[in-house]
């Protein structure tokens, strides 16, 4: 037994009912699980961390660092660790159930929409249930993973909901009287004026929650009941995904790696909101990015610190667009540029002189392919032979989950929807497949953990330019290209099925638009 080899006490039970919950607020499950650890209590200047791995000395060094005590080891069987943390946090989650709870029963506390005044808010204690409820909101969003939270109110009650894995899930309903003060403790945090409500705004919160900095995009809008609030969660200390680390497949990874290792031209990444576009174009400089080349961007916002590369923030107050920042990238002598979006004709055109004139340009647009995205651009009246002398390659791509490990189970491949996604010929070549099973409390009971990306990567050849040239519409172009051998983004989403990663039903979610 390792615990007798290394000299460390074992239990066949994680002790839970001395867990302090206040230890879990600087950690999160993943990092709990990844490592192998729980903390339980401190006794003085000790720490008891029950682990399943006791030779992992960084992980223990890190709680040493964090807790700033000492640390005994509590060797644990795998199985029963796993368990125990998903168990505490889940406790742990329901924090903000038990502020609304409280706020149900606090009588003596008048929080009615129309009558919070601001000095109020701004002169509460730290301990006041709004605020602690505030908190606890963001809180658990960051330790489950969302991107986004939504704080929606309607006649009777308010509604939380957290973005996870691209789908919206309910997670808390308080009451509708709570709902004006809840949305202005918000606003405060985020430096907007609580007192306007019947115009939009839009503001930012920087925190810091289990360990790791956070950036929060706050943007209110006034509705029939109220405000309604959506906070965008950006982690600035997450760690960049490499390409290989994205989905890709052999061929378009290969493919990819090509492009963006050209000396100049455009490289596009095409698709809606959410759908990865930043993190593709922030990994791809992070594969390019050497001491020789000189690489800027101009981003909104910059969601992410880039070390060696320079980053600009567009500020449309002070007249700081796309177009004007790339016009001033021009004179700092680039080798590659990456524009956050190609919004407007303007800016289409600078980033087409910036490629004709010996500099690598990435970018995106929103559009459904990649087909789509010739069109964009001529539709922008940037002249044929412009686009098709300047983009090299265009990239469409979207985000599907990935089948939860611990609950996914097999069918037979008649079962498995193949034929939905026009992969009916491959019925005969396999014996079964996975799919998303009933759900488990790894990954919150919808057969789901993760995301991973599926991608259609168009290189514009000679052959393609030609038909660029003859302003030949999307749909045309995609039947030629499809004819030629390009996989399209269903067909990586077929691919992902077979691999066992991926569910028919995701890839449908997904590519509806593009069906033909």
């Amino acid at each position: 037994m390792v615990a007798e080899r290394v000299g460390l006490p074992f239990s066949p039970d994680v002790p839970l009912d001395k867990l302090d919950p206040s230890l879990l607020e600087r950690l999160t499950p993943a990092y709990c699980r990844r490592h192998h650890i729980l903390p339980i209590r401190v006794d003085g200047d000790r720490l008891l961390v029950a682990t399943s791995d006791p030779l992992s000395a960084g992980a223990i060094d890190d709680l040493r660092a964090l807790y700033g005590v000492e640390v005994d080891p509590l060797v644990v069987p795998p199985a029963t660790l796993t368990s125990a943390v998903t168990a505490a946090f889940d406790a742990a989650a329901s924090e903000s159930s038990r502020i609304v709870a409280g706020l149900e029963d606090e009588a003596t506390v008048d929080l009615e929409a129309a009558e919070l005044e601001v000095p109020d808010l701004l002169e509460s204690d730290d301990e006041a249930p709004i605020i602690r409820l505030a908190n606890a909101i963001i809180f658990q969003a960051a330790k489950d993973g969302a991107s986004d939270v939504h704080i929606e109110p309607f006649e009777r009650h308010t509604s939380v909901r957290y973005r996870i894995d691209g789908i919206l899930v309910e997670v808390l309903t308080p009451p509708r009287r709570i709902h004006a003060a809840l949305v202005s403790r918000i606003k405060v945090m985020a430096s907007m004026n609580i007192a306007e409500k019947r115009l939009p705004q839009d503001g930012g919160i920087r925190t810091r929650v289990a360990g790791r900095d956070l950036d929060v995009r706050v943007s209110t809008i006034p509705t029939s009941f109220g405000e309604r609030v959506v906070m965008r969660l950006l982690d600035r200390t997450a760690t960049l995904l490499g390409l290989e680390e994205l989905g890709f497949s052999g061929r378009n990874l290969a493919a990819l790696r090509q492009l963006i290792h050209q000396s100049h031209g455009i490289v596009l990444v095409t698709g809606p909101t959410g759908s990865g576009k930043t993190t593709t174009l922030y990994a791809a400089l992070s594969e390019i990015n050497s001491v020789d080349k000189n690489i800027i961007t101009i981003e909104d916002p910059i969601e992410y610190q880039l070390e060696g590369i320079g980053q600009i923030q567009v500020n449309p107050k002070i007249d700081l667009t796309f177009a004007a920042g790339l016009r001033s990238i021009l004179r700092q002598d680039p080798d590659v540029i990456m524009v956050g979006e190609i919004r407007d004709s303007e800016t289409a055109r600078i980033a087409i002189q910036a490629a004709l004139t010996g500099h690598l340009v990435l970018s995106t647009l929103h559009t459904n392919d990649s087909f789509s995205a010739i069109t964009r651009l001529l539709d922008m009246g940037i002249e044929p032979f412009l686009v098709s002398s300047s983009v090299i390659g265009i990239l469409a791509q979207r985000l599907v989950r990935k089948l939860c490990r611990h609950c996914s189970r097999s069918v037979s491949p008649a079962e498995s929807g193949l034929a939905e996604l026009g992969l009916g010929y491959l019925l005969a070549e396999y014996e079964d497949l996975r799919v998303a099973g009933d759900g488990c409390e790894q990954c919150r009971r919808t057969g789901y953990q993760g995301r991973t990306a599926i991608h259609e990567l168009l290189v514009v050849d000679d052959t393609v330019r030609s038909y660029v040239m003859q302003q030949t519409d999307a749909a045309s172009l995609r039947e030629i290209c499809v004819a030629r051998g390009m996989p399209t983004m269903r067909d990586d989403g077929a691919d992902k099925v077979r691999h066992g990663i991926t569910s028919v039903a995701e890839v449908l979610r997904v590519t509806a638009a593009d069906a033909e």
